[in-house]
């Protein structure tokens, strides 16, 4: 290898975590000097499963609430369900992406550590995914139990990784760490309102997709104007939410929840009207995950 490493790739493979993260030296700006933090070595993947894996807990929030409370909502808890599972099993494929091999997943499930956000996170994803499939597939005396299990774990699911943010030494990140986790829930919820919106409902499920989702938008404006506010504590800090790349995601996403919202609760009521609320709130869900990644990679840099 020529990036200083002396990596004999007959023995062994550089992949995974950190393995592009190069010696000072080798950086395309040598004379910028060692900076103080390194960089999160993640990459798309991560912000990717952030987003995933909200819709999935929530999904499986909303599944267990449908369960419990609502009657005649058996189709609508089913399609939770297996939005829940579905966004779990994929999220779990991102994951496993960005470690590198699959084998580096099942490691994180050797030890149970109540002090780590990431040994929690991990146990949580790899229960709560196989219980919202199981609560899907199998008869009722065994899927309803499973349905209260994926039900319980859905919003640690949706929330633990603002928390795994706020646990790390990038400046942006702990600095709104007691935001984060809230705007990773309301997130979660208005994003899972807005795949619904893109389905074929019955006027029952559209009406509880309607509230789930005013409230999700609604918390989702206040959650991110708190960790607007968090970050300018600090000078320059609350900069790579304003300019650049990240500001831009940032912006975007900001747009597009106030405008799906807004587009949600004009008193038309017709199809079109649901696909744009949807469209607007999915990507704005999206670009508030990627925007608060790379504005922390960023931050790390001043």
């Amino acid at each position: 290898m020529n990036d200083g490493r002396f990596i004999d790739t007959s023995l062994a493979r550089l992949e995974g975590e950190a393995a592009t993260q190069l010696r000072p030296e080798f950086r395309p700006n040598p004379h910028a000097g060692r900076a103080i933090l390194k960089e999160p070595v993640w990459v798309w993947s991560i912000p990717a499963y952030f987003f995933v894996g909200g819709i999935g807990g929530a999904a499986m929030t909303l599944g267990f609430a449908a369960q419990l409370f609502g009657r005649g909502l058996h189709r609508f808890d089913e399609r939770c369900r297996w939005t829940g599972a579905i966004a779990g099993g994929v999220g779990s494929g991102l994951l496993i992406y960005d470690l590198g091999r699959k084998s580096r997943f099942l490691f994180m499930m050797r030890v149970f550590r109540p002090t780590s956000p990431m040994s929690i996170g991990s146990w949580v994803l790899a229960l709560a995914t196989p219980l919202s499939l199981a609560s899907a597939v199998l008869p009722k005396t065994l899927s309803r139990p499973a349905g209260i299990g994926a039900g319980l774990l859905g919003m640690p699911l949706a929330t633990y990784t603002g928390v795994l943010l706020g646990n790390t030494a990038i400046p942006l990140w702990i600095e709104t760490r007691r935001c984060l986790p809230f705007l990773f829930a309301a997130s979660g919820v208005a994003s899972l309102a807005s795949i619904f919106e893109l389905m074929p409902l019955n006027a029952h499920e559209r009406l509880i997709v309607f509230r789930f989702g005013l409230a999700g938008r609604l918390a989702e404006i206040a959650a991110s104007a708190a960790v607007e506010n968090a970050a300018h504590r600090r000078p320059g800090l609350a900069k790579p939410l304003r300019d650049g790349f990240s500001g831009t995601l940032w912006n975007t996403a900001t747009v597009c929840v106030v405008a799906s919202l807004v587009v949600s609760v004009l008193p038309f009521g017709s199809r079109r009207q649901r696909l744009a609320s949807g469209v607007l709130g999915t990507v704005g869900g999206a670009c508030l995950r990627f925007a608060i990644f790379y504005a922390g990679k960023r931050s790390a840099r001043v």
